[in-house]
């Protein structure tokens, strides 16, 4: 049995309430995989056809430590909003990306980046070209395949002359880390990771293929 989860501030487990709810927006079976240490709680989910990373921290009363992957809809259950605090539930199988996490250090910043104003007006163009060629589509090739090849072209475009692709900012914007207001937005690198950060939370992903190794990691 796993002590409920203290946070420093209740507005913080209402972000993470609402992060939750994003990620079973896109996946109803979600886990995500909690790491909890020195005061602090990460919280790693892997939505659905983003092919990133997205990485949530929250602030705790305890130095409590842990490192389990469980449902995030049954977390997001056992979060109190008002009371500030979040039951973990059981622990479940983790998917194969739970044992691949970003590093924990030496991440470095990579250039400048765009404002989030700039950022999510490339994802809305993003959006607005892949509906106007859809519909230009040809009805025989209007297929699940076809449109897949076009989404994969769209959202594998690099922004702002890094190698971070557009997907990852598409993610950042899904998932509340680019609200529809200015925040600071950071480039970071630390080996093949590469990460976009913002106030709100992380999307990490791999410029270079998966290996087998597991990375413990470490609270964000």
């Amino acid at each position: 049995m796993i002590a409920p989860l203290h946070f420093a501030d209740a507005r913080e487990a209402a972000d993470l309430a609402a992060f939750l709810g994003r990620l079973i927006h896109y996946d109803r079976a979600a886990a995500v995989r909690l790491q909890a240490g020195s005061g602090a709680l990460a919280v790693f989910g892997r939505p659905p056809s983003f092919e990133v990373l997205a990485i949530r921290t929250a602030r705790l009363v305890d130095d409590v430590r842990l490192d389990v992957t469980v449902s995030a809809g049954e977390l997001l259950e056992g979060i109190e909003e008002s009371a500030g605090k979040a039951v973990v539930p059981d622990t479940v199988t983790g998917p194969p990306w739970a044992g691949l996490l970003p590093p924990r250090g030496g991440w470095e910043p990579v250039g400048a980046m765009p404002g989030a104003t700039e950022l999510r007006g490339a994802v809305a163009a993003a959006v607005a070209e892949f509906r106007s060629r859809d519909e230009e589509l040809p009805q025989e090739r209007r297929t699940r395949a076809e449109r897949d090849r076009l989404g994969r072209e769209i959202w594998s475009r690099t922004v702002a002359g890094t190698d971070l692709p557009l997907r990852a900012v598409h993610a950042a914007q899904s998932l509340g880390f680019l609200p529809p207001h200015e925040v600071p937005v950071a480039l970071l690198a630390s080996g093949p990771w590469l990460r976009l950060r913002t106030p709100y939370g992380s999307i990490a992903l791999r410029t270079a293929p998966m290996s087998l190794t597991v990375t413990p990691g470490a609270p964000r």
